[in-house]
């Protein structure tokens, strides 16, 4: 299996036409823009908070951008502002030119906003709390739309794919089962694994921070969520229009994680230096993707993270706990997907082997799916080959070595030929000699 860069890009820009023209997210109802503090579902302490550490870190700060920075309307805003300046934490300042008024933190308002700091580090949006969030995430759960086999081709027609494997993989992302991807290296798992959210086709909500209480958790991970919000011209104090901006609208997340991962990776991690909470690797792929790549390779054993998942695997929810002690449950709605390239049955007993609802194997190719990754990649290369020589590369070294119709067999060894033809300034055509001296560089 092999897609071209070319033929990735398309796959991308064929997923962006669709969320632009049929998404069928209505952001507007699945996350109405709250109107008073009670319609947050945060206390009114843990707003304040926020506010007076924003103008702490700022000095003098208009309430445009406030709104802005802690992503809640106007109304709510002034509010807190009201608020602040009976408790003597807020003090007006001079107007902006074009008449905005500015605040800035009384000598009350900086010792305030010192010990919200102490107490927790967090300074971004305004968090979503976890009663509201948990209903959204189940809402957006990518098996509300399943996926069918038009929509999976789609997704990956840039690939070559053997033709049973596409009515082994749809089926599979559609169940609310893992899927174990098994089969020797090169033979596509890990790869076409990173391509199936071009599959799903939409886009979701995801909240830039949680609330637990009065604990924040950020979630939102600009290397992870990709934002697709769409800019809208009104006015942001506007409570008419747009969706709670407390959440940012992205691509369906794809996490990816192999050897690195480890059991803190699993949990929600407090920084005391920063003194702030962030969170685990699944909580950031709800509604998304969740690839264990390497299984078995990991820093953590495959028993101990099986033992750790069995709850979540079974009943899509997961326990997390803060450093006060204080547990909670979150919705576990994602893909989640393992890879490996060791034998299932020495990785967990048969009992975690039925947890696994779906085991596909991956293996070498035939002869008519490898020539057409052969000529695909020489063609993104600009090689130019025959068929004479093709033929001699399956007589010679797979037939006469043994080898089987890897699928990452063509991109490296052409790809050899193309560094070659480059070094020596040779005329961009595939020939026995070439494949003879890549032969012998790739392989020892």
């Amino acid at each position: 299996m092999l897609q071209s860069n070319q033929e990735e890009r398309v796959g991308v820009d064929s997923l962006v036409t669709a969320q632009a023209q049929g998404a069928t997210l209505n952001t507007d109802v699945l996350a109405k823009r709250p109107t008073t503090v009670a319609e947050t579902g945060l206390s009114e302490a843990l707003l304040l908070d926020l506010l007076v550490k924003h103008i702490f870190t700022s000095g003098v700060l208009t309430k445009e951008v406030l709104v802005n920075k802690m992503a809640i309307t106007g109304g709510i805003l002034q509010y807190l502002l009201d608020t602040a300046k009976k408790l003597a934490w807020v003090e007006n300042r001079q107007t902006t030119a074009d008449g905005q008024m500015r605040y800035a933190l009384s000598l009350a308002g900086e010792l305030h906003a010192k010990q919200a700091f102490a107490r927790s580090g967090y300074l971004g949006l305004a968090p979503i709390p976890l009663a509201q969030y948990v209903p959204i995430c189940r809402k957006q759960s990518s098996r509300a739309n399943p996926i069918t086999l038009d929509m999976l081709q789609q997704g990956l027609k840039g690939l070559v794919l053997p033709r049973d494997l596409l009515h082994k993989v749809g089926p599979a992302m559609n169940s609310c089962r893992p899927v174990l991807i098994y089969g020797p290296p090169g033979t596509g798992k890990s790869y076409l694994c990173r391509h199936l959210n071009l599959a799903l086709g939409d886009d979701v909500l995801i909240p830039y921070a949680l609330a637990i209480g009065n604990e924040i958790i950020q979630v939102f991970d600009p290397e992870l969520h990709h934002s697709v919000e769409v800019a809208v011209n009104h006015n942001p104090l506007d409570l008419a229009q747009g969706h709670d901006p407390r959440w940012i609208r992205c691509h369906r997340p794809l996490r990816i994680t192999g050897g690195e991962l480890t059991a803190e990776m699993l949990e929600v991690r407090f920084d005391n230096h920063s003194r702030t909470y962030m969170a685990p690797l699944q909580l950031k792929a709800n509604n998304g993707i969740l690839l264990l790549d390497d299984l078995g390779r990991q820093r953590i054993s495959t028993k101990q993270l099986f033992n750790r998942w069995i709850i979540p695997m079974e009943e899509r929810r997961d326990f997390l706990g803060l450093q006060s002690g204080e547990h909670f449950e979150i919705p576990f709605e994602l893909i989640l997907l393992f890879s490996t390239n060791l034998d299932p049955r020495e990785l967990v007993d048969e009992a975690f082997l039925r947890r696994l609802g779906y085991k596909i194997h991956f293996d070498a190719l035939d002869e008519d799916l490898y020539r057409q990754i052969w000529f695909r990649v020489c063609d993104e290369l600009k090689l130019s080959c025959t068929e004479e020589v093709f033929r001699y590369l399956l007589r010679e070294y797979h037939q006469g070595c043994n080898k089987p119709l890897i699928p990452c067999y063509p991109r490296d060894l052409l790809g050899i030929i193309s560094d070659q033809v480059h070094f020596m300034k040779l005329e961009p055509v595939v020939t026995q000699s070439l494949i003879d001296s890549a032969w012998s560089i790739y392989f020892v």
